[in-house]
């Protein structure tokens, strides 16, 4: 979890400084448009209903595909419902590496290309136009 939330971390921090200059002007540059775009998507990651826990292999599971800007194409209003659909998705067809990210407590290079393989499939195969609309 340290893993993935660590750069998550520096990347909201940077998003909410940027955040509040970014009001008073209106150019900005493409590194610093990304910085926003990404920012808005993590924050509606870390989202999560009132009593509705989330295991933490999960947790990383889905911040991982934030942070790695699995997201930044999605419209911030289909994060909630990609987080569902993801879950259920890694929950039927990913049980082991679930498992993996539990027992190993930090993401092996071989478990990291699993998870990133994972996310890019899904996100090719579940109802892109769904997602992206």
């Amino acid at each position: 979890m340290k893993q993935v939330a660590g750069s998550m971390k520096l990347e909201l921090a940077q998003y909410r400084e940027v955040a509040a200059f970014a009001q008073f002007g209106s150019d900005l540059d493409a590194s610093t448009q990304q910085l926003l775009n990404r920012g808005v998507r993590l924050t509606e990651l870390l989202k999560q209903g009132q009593y509705v826990p989330m295991a933490i292999e999960e947790q990383v599971a889905v911040i991982y595909a934030g942070v790695k800007g699995h997201l930044d194409k999605l419209d911030p209003s289909k994060i909630t419902k990609f987080e569902k659909e993801f879950l259920i998705h890694i929950r039927a067809n990913a049980q082991d590496l679930l498992k993996v990210i539990r027992e190993e407590g930090q993401l092996s290079p071989q478990t990291d290309e699993k998870l990133k393989t994972l996310v890019i499939e899904f996100l090719g195969v579940s109802s892109p136009k769904e997602l992206y609309l």
